[in-house]
């Protein structure tokens, strides 16, 4: 916990009347406050409703810890190239941490003013496995959940549990907002549902199938994590003690498919969501140009010696591989979103890259890299490899991540390595030295990699080269190969 300077106030919200809650939240971290936070908040402002939001933690009590001193208000910076403008954001109503009152959560799962459950749990909340979508029945989470109704522990769980009690009430569903960076992240989310609640009640999962609402999302912007000096420095500059701001970039965009069970929701669009019929589009160009190469900076830029990404990209090596990837590796498997210029949205994104005032780190980035890969990295190298397009530069950053996973620099310092399965991956890569062997194993991972794409020849052979040149020479050397 920080601690709160004796010389200024502790923040407070904003007087006047505060909305009914319309909204559960799972995963009321920094992303959720910094974007869908604020466009629910201005939503309200522009017409209205009942659309105050309920967070959820589902283990740690940290952030309602934070918040609740402060009655969940929080205050919002963005971080513009010129400066800074602070806002004051009073969407949040309250915090539920699950593992404490599982029965609360449910309670309000099943109250007729909720409508909306949305999510940013990350890849690894959904019990899932990337590299097929379908629902991990073995993960110790849903062992549980199956064994005990009352008191789930996933994200799935509580989804599950509370509409078996909507239905048995008699309620429609609330419509599943998922918020996370995942393909047909709506569909994937509810193909997981209805598994689950088929184990469960196989009349339950047809409900859920008939009347159920999973529209899908895509959601772009920049929030780097917040330090104590943040803390520190926004106290300083306003007279107002804050323990849990946020900090984001000035650019943002929300897709959301326009498909809302009674088509109850906020009025998105009057706060500027691009409500569509298929986020699909949008959702290629995002997870592929900006997630792809988030990745590709997290590892090789990490490798390189860089903390951030704007360090990475300012290193002219970096920019010109980002650049390759774009236009040789990632803009050629895109079917561009109506009215969009794919060349000045990558441009773009090169431009919010290089914003000093974002001190994204690489290693933040770098995490959970078994869960983001096959979603950011591997569905386009493979379309690539069956395309016969070039996949080289994606191919690197496969070998980068295997490389980074191992632990240990390229100074020989250990790295800190964040990731559900990472005492495995170390364990894989330390028990195969060689660059052969250890591209063998790891493209076993079924958790990870297709079998269509792991079986395929020409990619082995390739990923291999590129983690033996990583090895030998370095990130550098290996980047400039693939983009001198």
């Amino acid at each position: 916990m920080h601690v709160k300077p004796q010389s200024v106030p502790r923040l407070t919200r904003p007087t006047g009347p505060r909305p009914g809650i319309g909204i559960v939240h799972f995963g009321l971290g920094a992303f959720f406050r910094a974007h869908v936070g604020i466009y629910v908040d201005e939503a309200m402002t522009a017409s209205g409703g009942d659309w105050g939001v309920v967070g959820v933690s589902l283990v740690r009590p940290d952030q309602r810890d934070r918040l609740a001193p402060q009655d969940f208000a929080y205050t919002a910076v963005e971080l513009g190239p010129e400066g800074e403008t602070t806002r004051i954001v009073d969407v949040v109503q309250d915090v539920i941490v699950a593992r404490e009152n599982p029965a609360r959560l449910l309670d309000l799962l099943a109250d007729p003013g909720l409508r909306i459950v949305t999510l940013t749990v990350t890849e690894k909340g959904y019990c899932h496995e990337p590299a097929t979508g379908a629902l991990n029945r073995t993960h110790p989470d849903i062992v549980h959940d199956l064994a005990h109704p009352d008191a789930p522990r996933s994200a799935p769980g509580y989804l599950v549990r509370g509409l078996a009690r909507r239905r048995a009430a008699g309620l429609p569903p609330f419509t599943v907002l998922t918020c996370d960076n995942l393909p047909q992240n709506g569909r994937m989310v509810r193909g997981v549902v209805l598994e689950l609640a088929h184990l469960i009640d196989p009349a339950l999962a047809d409900w859920i199938e008939g009347e159920g609402r999973f529209p899908a999302t895509m959601v772009d912007r920049i929030v780097p994590a917040t330090s104590a000096g943040d803390i520190e420095r926004l106290a300083t500059r306003t007279g107002v003690y804050d323990a849990a701001p946020v900090l984001h970039e000035p650019f943002r965009q929300w897709g959301v498919e326009d498909d809302f069970v009674g088509h109850a929701r906020p009025d998105f669009a009057a706060a500027g969501v691009e409500m569509v019929a298929d986020v699909t589009p949008f959702e290629d160009m995002k997870l592929r140009c900006l997630n792809g190469t988030h990745s590709a900076l997290a590892y090789l830029g990490y490798l390189s010696g860089h903390e951030t990404i704007a360090e990475a990209v300012a290193d002219p090596v970096l920019a010109r591989f980002i650049r390759h990837l774009w236009t040789a590796e990632i803009v050629p498997s895109l079917q561009a979103p109506p009215n969009v210029d794919l060349a000045a949205y990558t441009e773009a994104l090169f431009a919010r890259y290089t914003n000093p005032a974002i001190r994204h780190r690489t290693w933040q980035i770098a995490m959970d890299g078994s869960q983001k890969l096959p979603q950011r990295i591997l569905a386009t190298l493979a379309e690539n490899l069956v395309a016969g397009r070039d996949a080289r530069g994606l191919t690197l950053v496969v070998a980068a991540w295997i490389r980074y996973i191992g632990g240990v620099d390229e100074t020989g310092a250990a790295i800190d390595v964040r990731d559900p399965m990472a005492e495995r991956l170390r364990a894989l890569s330390e028990a195969n030295p060689d660059a052969q062997a250890k591209v063998t194993a790891f493209l076993g991972l079924r958790e990870v990699f297709p079998k269509a794409l792991a079986d395929t020849p020409t990619f082995a052979a390739d990923l291999a080269r590129a983690l033996a040149t990583l090895e030998e020479h370095g990130a550098q050397v290996a980047v400039a190969k693939v983009a001198p």
